[in-house]
Order: structure tokens, then C-alpha cells, then sequence
């Protein structure tokens, strides 16, 4: 039993909502299901208090309704906006454009002595190419599982986000020529060669305002929404269930 001012909830209305509550155990579900059940009727509680109608909102539109009469939220200013671009300028680059062609090895990843063995014929073909780079694309044509083979073994032009995460991690960084080891996927095992990158470059601070104000903006409102529960929390007399101990994302 959960008691929250006045308002009872029951073992069964408890259990109920679990279902609505994932965690890698079954308490860890029921925390969160006791902590939404209790936050949602403080929530409630304080909307009749100040003459809120909840029945006909959405709970988003009647939560933005209750924030907007209860809590002065405040607003990223110019200022604002300018340090953070200012202090996160890498988070604000175009992304680089690479031109790539590479030789793939085949791999299981799941096959420890297949990746083995790729690995020490990509780390072959790199001493050869090493010695005579002009042996790329016969090499390619010999070895590389790709269809690139066909091709002298061009990806043609990259940007972020058009490769598997773990060949974009490694080559992104690499600067023009052959990319000294082998890199692994989960294709099978990469040897590459940069032939031409252009660096990204900083965004103007104009074309990045508006996404800077909406991100502080949000995690302003954030954090203003998690202080106001906490002091519907403080201000509420709530029996059978403890926020004291509570490790909940919700919470968070």
C-alpha cells in the first residue's frame, strides 16, 4: 500500500502499472512503477490546487499547463548561446569528406581464427603496399571480398554517418595515405588507403543559434521540472515508499 496525501494505491493498481515499467529485476520494476504512479498524482494533486483541468489534456499539454502557472522557467540568452558555442566548437565542424578505397578481408566475427588470419594477411598486404603502393588495385582485384574490387577497390566520397560505425571511428581520424594496420568490422577486416580528405570546417555561429537555444532551452526545462517534483516530493506526505533510496533514471 501507497499513500500519497490522501490517495491510496493498492497492490493491485501498483502491479498494474509494472507493465508499463522495464528493469533487470522484478523490485527494480517495481520502484520505477511506484515512483511514476506517485509523481503522476502529486502532479495531479497540485493541477486541482490551482484549478488546472486535467481530464480533457493530453498529460504532456497538462504538465506544460501546471509548469506554466507553478514554475518560472528560464530562457537561454544570447549570451548564453554564444559561450556554449564558444566552448563546444568541435560539436559544431562540418563533417569531413574522405575519398577511400580499401581491399576487404573475408572474417567471421564470430570465427576468432578466421579474424586471426585476416588480420596477419591485412597486415601483409599493408608491407607490400608499403614497398610499391602502385600494387593497390591488382592486390584488390586478388584479395578483396567487396564489389569495390571491380572498381580499384573506391568507396569514392565518405561523410560521416554513410559507414558502419567502427570503419568511420578509425578512418575519420586517419590522415592522407595507406592507413597503417588492418581495420575490423563486422564485413570482415579493412585494409585502407586515404587518397584525399577535406577537413570540416566551424559552422557560423548564425546557422547553429537556433539548435544551441533549443538544447539549453530543453535542458533548462529539464532540470526545472526535476527540481519542481522534488519539492512536490518534500511538501507531500507519502507512506510506503521512500525517493530517499531510490537509484531510478526516473528520478534522474
Amino acid at each position: 500500500m501507497i499513500r500519497v496525501n490522501d490517495k491510496e494505491f493498492d497492490e493491485n493498481v501498483i502491479l498494474h502499472e509494472m507493465q508499463y515499467h522495464s528493469g533487470k529485476t522484478q523490485r527494480e520494476a517495481l520502484i520505477k512503477a511506484s515512483e511514476s504512479l506517485i509523481i503522476s498524482e502529486l502532479v495531479k494533486q497540485r493541477g486541482v490546487e490551482l484549478s488546472i483541468d486535467a481530464d480533457d489534456r493530453e498529460e504532456d499539454e497538462f504538465l506544460d499547463a501546471l509548469l506554466a502557472k507553478d514554475v518560472q522557467i528560464p530562457t537561454a540568452s544570447d549570451e548564453d548561446c554564444q559561450t556554449y558555442y564558444q566552448q563546444n566548437t568541435d560539436k559544431f565542424m562540418s563533417t569531413p569528406l574522405l575519398a577511400v578505397r580499401h581491399i576487404l578481408l573475408a572474417a567471421d566475427p564470430e570465427d576468432e581464427t578466421a579474424r586471426i588470419a585476416a588480420e596477419d594477411l591485412g597486415k601483409h598486404l599493408i608491407q607490400q603496399l608499403q614497398e610499391d603502393p602502385s600494387r593497390f588495385v591488382s592486390l584488390a582485384r586478388t584479395h578483396s571480398i567487396c564489389p569495390s574490387k571491380n572498381t580499384e577497390g573506391q568507396l569514392g566520397q565518405l561523410s560521416r554517418g554513410q559507414t558502419v560505425e567502427e570503419f568511420e571511428r578509425q578512418v575519420f581520424k586517419c590522415q592522407p595515405g595507406l592507413v597503417a594496420a588492418p581495420i575490423s568490422t563486422r564485413y570482415g577486416v579493412h585494409v585502407v588507403e586515404i587518397q584525399h580528405r577535406v577537413d570540416g570546417r566551424l559552422l557560423p555561429y548564425e546557422m547553429v543559434e537556433e539548435r544551441i537555444k533549443e538544447y539549453l532551452n530543453e535542458k533548462v526545462k529539464r532540470k526545472s521540472i526535476a527540481q519542481y517534483i522534488e519539492t512536490l516530493i518534500g511538501n507531500a506526505r507519502i507512506e510506503g515508499f521512500d525517493f530517499s533510496v531510490s537509484e531510478s533514471p526516473l528520478m534522474q
